[in-house]
């Protein structure tokens, strides 16, 4: 796996804090070159680990020992600290503002490859989206992002929709999970994002059908087993 180097300023110290976490997001700009010029501007103040272009190129920008800036204010299992405790891949989309698109195969075979590596070198416990640790603010990396197809290599978890569906405090649940449930309708559009994709084809995000329901008892399940 062939990483390019392309440093960024915008880091410091984890402060003896071990990542725990992945965390993806998409770029949201125009293009590769537009995001890989703002990652590594000093006045931009972000930052991330690695980014991953639709050619299925790999940037390094901050060493996995330091901290990158690519979270911002959010929280995930009452950890507000998200940039601390995980590595961020930026992964080149422009989208919900400028054409969202369905990511290359080249691109997803690199985030998986690149996912795996860093697997090996941390006890990653959360492979998560933006939208789980800022569901009030973010969107990526989408809908349209394969998580299924990452969780069958072993990238995160994916619940069976074999589970019976379970009775109770759907937002108390997301909340067990770890999301930030004080906005209850994101975070169900959140969990929806990444979880349950099917509602976003026909428009039904926010709705409380069997399936989320279904996909959120046995994540559920899986978490806290």
């Amino acid at each position: 796996m062939k990483i390019i180097k392309k440093a960024s300023p915008n880091f410091d110290a984890r402060d003896g804090v071990l990542p725990s976490i992945i965390l993806l997001h998409y770029t949201g700009m125009k293009n590769a070159e537009e995001a890989l010029e703002r990652l590594t501007d000093e006045a931009a103040q972000v930052s991330a680990h690695y980014t991953v272009d639709e050619g299925g190129n790999i940037y390094s920008h901050v060493g996995e020992n330091y901290r990158a800036w690519h979270a911002g204010v959010s929280y995930w299992r009452g950890e507000k600290n998200i940039n601390a405790h995980s590595v961020g891949i930026e992964i080149v989309n422009k989208g919900h503002e400028h054409g969202y698109e369905a990511f290359p195969e080249k691109q997803i075979e690199s985030v998986m490859a690149l996912c795996k590596d860093i697997q090996s070198r941390h006890d990653i416990k959360h492979v998560l989206a933006h939208s789980d640790v800022a569901p009030t603010r973010k969107q990526d990396p989408g809908e349209l992002f394969p998580w299924e197809r990452l969780a069958r290599k072993g990238i995160g978890l994916w619940p069976s929709d074999d589970a019976p569906i379970v009775n109770g405090d759907v937002f108390e649940t997301l909340k067990k999970i770890g999301y930030d449930v004080t906005d209850t309708q994101k975070a169900l559009i959140a969990f929806q994002r990444h979880f349950v994709p099917e509602v976003f084809i026909n428009g039904s995000e926010g709705s409380l059908c069997d399936l989320s329901i279904r996909r959120l008892g046995a994540l559920k399940a899986q978490m806290l087993a």
